[in-house]
């Protein structure tokens, strides 16, 4: 059996890092924003610290933190995560065949780190599960390489929305929570140079047409980015991305 020396050395590790490094803005937004959120509802400092590094789990968390702050009764809170993480069932039974040959800590382990990102990542580079011990190590590198860059991106920016929730200006509220969750989605979406393009371009054109009436200023984002899209991509340096 691999050691830790021994997967955290292999090069499969190094490039399940890389791999997940293209999302990791995105997670760390999220998990900023999960942060925020749950100093916002009311949990103590210890509470959301103890949630943020045992459970683990983004969606539960949110499903959970308007029932806590509403004082509903502990089994509803169960249910509601255990149906929102229902998913992880279906993965794990995918994922069966690739780790269960593994001892039961490092199978402990990978079902704590192992997140959806992490899931489409391992399971699109590996279509069929190891055959010799050689093939074993290197997908546990890459599994375990991928799933250290998602956790620490979520834990580190969970932590540090935690302590920096009280540093938001109390009427901003969960509002502020809102604004990073959509700042998440749109770094995750920001993957190709087009894409960056026409979201600077829709920032800067949403910042310098605010002072219109009824929102109209996103009206005007949306129609500009979308304008200079359809011309950018004709143009050889984007004609292949848009073809992707």
């Amino acid at each position: 059996m691999s050691s830790v020396h021994q997967i955290v050395r292999h090069p499969e590790f190094r490039l399940g890092m890389r791999d997940m490094l293209s999302v990791a803005p995105g997670l760390a937004a999220w998990g900023m924003m999960t942060g925020v959120a749950m100093v916002k509802s009311g949990m103590s400092l210890a509470e959301s610290i103890a949630m943020t590094l045992l459970v683990y789990a983004g969606s539960s968390q949110l499903a959970a933190i308007p029932l806590i702050a509403a004082g509903a009764p502990v089994l509803v809170i169960w249910a509601t995560g255990f149906c929102v993480n229902l998913r992880f069932v279906v993965f794990s039974a995918h994922m069966r065949p690739y780790l269960m040959h593994l001892p039961r800590r490092w199978r402990l382990l990978a079902g704590y780190v192992t997140a959806d990102i992490s899931y489409v990542m391992f399971t699109k580079r590996f279509h069929q599960p190891p055959q010799t011990a050689a093939e074993r190590q290197t997908q546990l590198a890459y599994l375990m390489g991928g799933c250290a860059t998602n956790w620490s991106s979520w834990q580190v920016a969970s932590l540090l929305g935690i302590f920096l929730a009280h540093s938001v200006p109390a009427h901003w509220g969960l509002g502020f929570a809102g604004i990073l969750a959509l700042l998440g989605v749109g770094c995750s979406l920001a993957s190709s140079r087009l894409r960056l393009v026409s979201a600077g371009l829709a920032g800067t054109a949403a910042v310098a047409a605010f002072a219109l009436p009824f929102k109209l200023n996103i009206v005007v984002a949306i129609a500009a980015a979308v304008a200079l899209c359809l011309l950018l991509e004709k143009t050889p340096p984007f004609r292949r991305e848009a073809t992707r």
